[in-house]
């Protein structure tokens, strides 16, 4: 699908040509700014629940849904949404090609897992070999976290194994018949497969890379500049649903169904089994963590090309005290 074609059948094309960077309005006689924000349906944006949530006087969040990392990095890139949370090479590799976009926010920490099919024999990670292994993208922090455990137990993942790439919902359902072996992605997807009995998780992505970035909320720069207050509320509401997911999960849980679509208590489970298996805390933008997940991406053969860190990240929206 073309980008075009993309836009019409989301229905986004008109906002993308009618305002190329802002997608949503300023009222008449006040200050409220509509920011259509885009996201997945995984507990890593878990977040957006603030859409709801919060009572905010300068903004409004129009949550847009998407299905793959894909297409919900050319809508950014189009100017068909405001902002996104995206995986963390995704929106590097954005910055590096010159979209006009920075990162306020983290959206969490830890949250994956590598889930494989039962009664096959996979028990470690040196049973993946000869296996097939699904990542969501290769520009995802899976695919950076499933090749350091690879080369970790010094496995190939180049020849070893055969890593694909698959959207997200549809793993569950791979894994149940044969068509892939395992898959690491996102949650909920891996609870999923424990709750049905499908598959077991090999190994959860907070132990291959402890309290790691993956999800980043990026805006457009036009946003950002033309409306700061706005902006800072929308980060401050955030940053405030953080800290009522790590002290509510079981309420957090309840309250995620209009946006993620999942059973409650799948992502109960998520947040509490166990506790850090995703980890709200410490979601101000840090150079060290972009630095840590372009070294990998070079290392890995992801890209060649580096970011300007110091011009992609804008934390001042995520350190002010709230």
């Amino acid at each position: 699908m073309n980008r075009r074609e993309f836009l019409k059948a989301s229905g986004l094309v008109l906002a993308a040509a009618t305002a190329p960077g802002l997608v949503g309005n300023v009222l008449a006689g006040g200050a409220k700014v509509t920011l259509k924000i885009g996201y997945l349906p995984i507990t890593d944006h878990l977040l957006m629940i603030a859409a709801d949530r919060e009572q905010f006087k300068t903004v409004d969040i129009k949550p847009v849904k998407f299905s793959s990392w894909p297409e919900i990095a050319e809508a950014l890139k189009a100017g068909a949404i405001d902002g996104a949370f995206l995986l963390t090479p995704i929106g590097l590799t954005l910055r590096q090609k010159g979209a006009p976009v920075k990162v306020v926010l983290l959206g969490h920490r830890n949250g994956s897992a590598l889930t494989v099919k039962n009664n096959i024999g996979i028990n470690r990670v040196e049973d993946l070999k000869g296996k097939i292994v699904a990542v969501p993208s290769p520009f995802s922090t899976h695919n950076i976290l499933l090749r350091k455990l690879l080369t970790e137990k010094h496995i190939d993942p180049a020849r070893d194994l055969k890593i694909i790439d698959m959207a997200p919902p549809e793993m569950v359902n791979a894994l149940a018949t044969g068509r892939i072996h395992g898959y690491i992605v996102a949650e909920p997807f891996g609870a999923q497969s424990e709750v049905q009995k499908v598959g077991k998780v090999l190994t959860l992505s907070k132990d291959i890379w402890p309290n790691h970035i993956c999800c980043v909320l990026n805006l457009r720069e036009s946003v950002i500049g033309s409306h700061p207050e706005a902006l800072q509320e929308l980060v401050s509401g955030f940053t405030r649903t953080a800290a009522f997911i790590e002290a509510n999960p079981a309420q957090a849980a309840k309250g995620s169904t209009k946006i993620l679509g999942q059973r409650p208590e799948i992502i109960e489970r998520v947040l509490t089994s166990p506790r850090d298996r995703i980890s709200f805390h410490n979601l101000v933008p840090a150079k060290a963590d972009f630095a840590a997940t372009k070294d990998y991406m070079v290392k890995f053969g992801i890209t060649k090309n580096k970011v300007d860190l110091a011009s992609y990240l804008d934390d001042r929206f995520a350190k002010k005290k709230i």
